[in-house]
């Protein structure tokens, strides 16, 4: 799944006194770290966004997979830290929802695209979700490496990172849904029945999950652009 609403952000800190004097801290190793990883991230989804785009506009969405399959899979397993850094408490995400958000996409490219290249590669689906997942993660990571580092982010970011997930949301679960049904008859041939009791147990989940996600995301949107709105006011 898409994953709107987690953050990289760590706990808020202890509020200071307003009559006391404002004190510049430099950022802690925790921070730094945060920074790198996030800023690592955005640059690795910026190339697998280029390569998408690039491949698929010149040698069509078949070779999508061939180009960047490998490279995503291994960016995409890098992202196996977040569900750490939520359990060590580096970050305000909630442990579940993260390892959740994390698997759904391990099942993705560890599963469906690594055994079954030839069915994904067939599939304008596979070209969609890397562009939904890779925009998001670029929007997302950039927003946090910018927060973290200047402590505040450009109003244009975030409203791209609260907004632009009305397409990209929809556009990644579908694709999301529609390689995990098409690998029903490969998975069933290499593994038995098994395989379609698990992918239709996956979708079964996939369609709540989904909604719970996306209506939570709305509801930290409104919040978000509350605040915003009533900056320009002030």
């Amino acid at each position: 799944m898409d994953r709107p609403n987690d953050s990289q952000l760590p706990p808020p800190p202890e509020q200071q006194d307003e009559q006391q004097p404002i004190k510049v801290v430099p950022p802690t190793y925790r921070t730094l770290y945060l920074i790198l990883y996030n800023f690592v991230s955005a640059l690795l989804w910026s190339v697998i966004l280029g390569r998408v785009l690039l491949i698929g506009g010149l040698h069509g969405y078949r070779n999508v997979h061939v180009g960047v399959g490998e490279f995503t899979k291994w960016t995409q397993t890098l992202a196996a830290l977040e569900v750490v850094h939520a359990a060590l408490g580096l970050v305000r995400a909630p442990l579940p929802t993260t390892a959740m958000q994390v698997a759904s996409r391990f099942l993705l490219v560890w599963l469906v695209a690594f055994f079954f290249p030839t069915t994904v590669s067939q599939s304008r689906a596979y070209t969609s979700m890397l562009f939904a997942w890779s925009v998001t993660e670029v929007v997302r990571y950039s927003y946090f490496a910018v927060n973290l580092a200047y402590g505040r982010v450009p109003s244009w970011l975030t409203w791209v990172r609260y907004n632009a997930f009305f397409v990209l949301y929809p556009l990644g679960i579908s694709s999301e849904c529609w390689l995990v049904w098409i690998s029903q008859a490969p998975g069933v041939a290499r593994w038995g029945i098994p395989w379609e009791w698990f992918c239709r147990a996956v979708l079964f989940i996939y369609v709540p999950g989904a909604y719970i996600l996306f209506t939570h995301m709305m509801g930290q949107r409104r919040k978000v652009m509350r605040s915003l709105n009533e900056k320009k006011d002030v």
